[in-house]
């Protein structure tokens, strides 16, 4: 064979090899995912779950009407001083305010009448022992006069308990006492003022917020979708970034006639202090619609050329680009149509690096 022939057999052999298709082991090799870049991505399982919507209410803070005391005075008198102002912490026994008050004088009085009678009787009754033990008076008087001593008893005790209940002392004042911790929500009372003993409006109001009520409106096209223990988050306009989560408590089944809305009602704790009564805010409540879609962290989802993509990890050879229909986005799941299947694992964090590494 001359030189020509021989050029021309080796030309065919380049072009015959050039054309023969790459092994498949090279061509799944050309994309890895690194063990350092792995560290970098979070996977999730896609799931079937129940599609969830969110109503947003709006309505304001309360007080736990059942942790709200009503303060009064059992005295007529008039008030010497104040030792609390409206917003105020006040703790359990903590004096409030004072009166001055003839009627206290006569507490005082009453008791002491109430000391002395049943020293009375409590000689009488010896009186009458001796005169039985000598056969001078028959057993009938001495019935009697142990009857007068247990009268005179459960009278001192009375009076005793109305002490204590009311924390009376001696003196012409009477001190307006908190009955329990709390923040004074409401004040009705100025130095000088005549108390009357027939006076309905409370003095004081203390409510104990360390639990609290969000209470908010319900449109009557939306009564429908709202069922207890539902979960919700409130925020107001004092703390937006700080959200309160919470279930329905209580609902309310009266239309107002006025703004021909329901109620409903959420417990939130507060032991921060942070929520006070007639704060305004907004309460985000989440509900199940009758059907399931796949569901997947909405961070897990690229936005790019006016379409929703995904990133599919199979393991580290095999990492997909697979485009999504988004039917909701809501705190942070994202609801999918089509694209993904029950059971495959998305790259939640970090998809973003592997998609424009795959895209570019």
């Amino acid at each position: 064979m001359n030189i020509k022939s021989y050029i021309q057999a080796f030309t065919l052999f380049i072009v015959l090899a050039s054309c023969n298709p790459k092994p498949v082991e090279e061509i799944n090799s050309a994309f890895s995912l690194s063990d350092e870049m792995a560290l970098q991505l979070e996977f999730k399982e896609a799931k079937l779950e129940d599609v969830k919507n969110e109503i947003r209410l709006f309505g304001k803070i309360d007080a736990d009407n059942n942790k709200i005391a009503e303060v009064n005075s059992i005295v007529s008198g008039v008030v010497k001083s104040i030792h609390v102002g409206l917003g105020d912490y006040v703790k359990q026994g903590q004096i409030l305010a004072v009166i001055q008050s003839s009627e206290v004088a006569s507490f005082q009085k009453e008791k002491l009448d109430a000391m002395n009678d049943m020293a009375i009787a409590e000689k009488n009754l010896q009186v009458a022992k001796d005169l039985f033990e000598g056969k001078l008076n028959s057993e009938k008087d001495l019935i009697l006069a142990k009857n007068e001593l247990a009268k005179a008893k459960a009278e001192l005790s009375r009076i005793n308990d109305i002490h204590s209940i009311y924390k009376l002392k001696s003196g012409s004042t009477y001190n307006i006492l908190a009955p329990f911790n709390g923040f004074i929500i409401n004040k009705d009372i100025t130095i000088n003022d005549n108390i009357k003993s027939d006076r309905s409006e409370p003095l004081f109001f203390i409510a104990d917020i360390k639990e609290i009520w969000a209470i908010a409106n319900v449109n009557e096209s939306d009564i429908s979708k709202i069922k207890t223990d539902y979960d919700v988050t409130v925020s107001t306009l004092a703390f937006p970034d700080h959200p309160y989560d919470g279930k329905i408590e209580k609902i309310y089944s009266v239309i107002d006639p006025e703004t021909r809305a329901m109620k409903i009602r959420v417990r939130i704790p507060n032991f921060d202090f942070k929520l006070k009564p007639e704060m305004n805010c907004t309460v985000n409540v989440r509900y199940k619609e009758n059907h399931k879609m796949v569901a997947i962290p909405s961070e897990a989802v690229i936005f790019d050329k006016n379409r929703y993509w995904v990133m599919i990890y199979k393991d580290k050879f095999h990492v997909d680009t697979r485009e999504v229909e988004v039917y909701r986005n809501l705190n942070g799941i994202s609801y999918l149509s089509s694209g993904v299947s029950d059971g495959e694992q998305v790259i939640a964090k970090g998809g973003l690096m592997i998609y424009n590494t795959l895209n570019d």
